[in-house]
């Protein structure tokens, strides 16, 4: 089964479109320069509009942070919870973000070529492989770019893992079938603006992934 992760939700209409369409994860951005930015109490407030993995399918929430303190983790926890945390840190920080907290975390690595593949779990429950960013992006994730999915051919995964960057309803199962990835994340491909997602291309992508699911 291909999982299926949409990222960046920041409104009502667009949270209730992926719990609709059947989402694993719902992701919530708490990095100040994303358009798809939320304090913890709206995040607080839009994820109450669903019901969470501890009810009979409830999607899970994964909060995305860069490079955050233990102060904003421990206040955005204490806020809404959060099923996993999706970092953008080194794998150093990334562990030791996972003891401190008990939360499961997803190191998210930038990808431009086959040497910048995870060999080992170095501590934490699973990976977001995205595009690496471009050196004048404000931000490490979320920039629409693909890399170059071949050099996933003969990469053995360390710990289960998601395939992010620039995905949408029209790629992702070439995607799925290049790469083998057993869960997707997608965010601006299901946008009509930067930070504005559209409802319909939310449930066009989740019906495209859960095609595969059938195959």
């Amino acid at each position: 089964m291909v999982g299926v992760k949409i990222c960046g939700i920041n409104d009502p209409a667009a949270l209730d479109a992926a719990v609709a369409a059947g989402a694993d994860w719902l992701g919530l951005v708490f990095f100040p320069r994303s358009p798809r930015f939320l304090t913890p109490a709206q995040a607080a407030t839009l994820s109450a509009r669903a019901p969470d993995a501890r009810s009979e399918g409830g999607a899970k929430r994964v909060g995305l942070f860069v490079a955050p303190s233990d102060e904003e983790i421990a206040a955005t926890l204490a806020a809404v919870r959060l099923d996993v945390l999706q970092l953008y840190v080194d794998a150093e920080r990334a562990a030791a973000l996972r003891r401190h907290f008990g939360v499961p975390v997803w190191r998210a690595v930038g990808i431009a070529k086959a040497g910048d593949l995870p060999v080992s779990a170095e501590g934490v429950d699973g990976l977001l492989l995205d595009g690496k960013a471009p050196p004048t992006a404000e931000r490490p994730g979320g920039n629409a770019q693909p890399f170059d999915w071949t050099v996933l051919r003969h990469w053995q995964a360390p710990v289960p893992w998601v395939l992010a960057g620039g995905l949408h309803p029209g790629n992702v199962a070439e995607a799925v079938h290049l790469t083998g990835a057993p869960a997707v994340d997608v965010s601006s491909g299901v946008e009509s603006a930067p930070g504005k997602k559209d409802p319909a291309l939310i449930h066009r992508f989740v019906a495209a992934a859960r095609e595969l699911n059938q195959i």
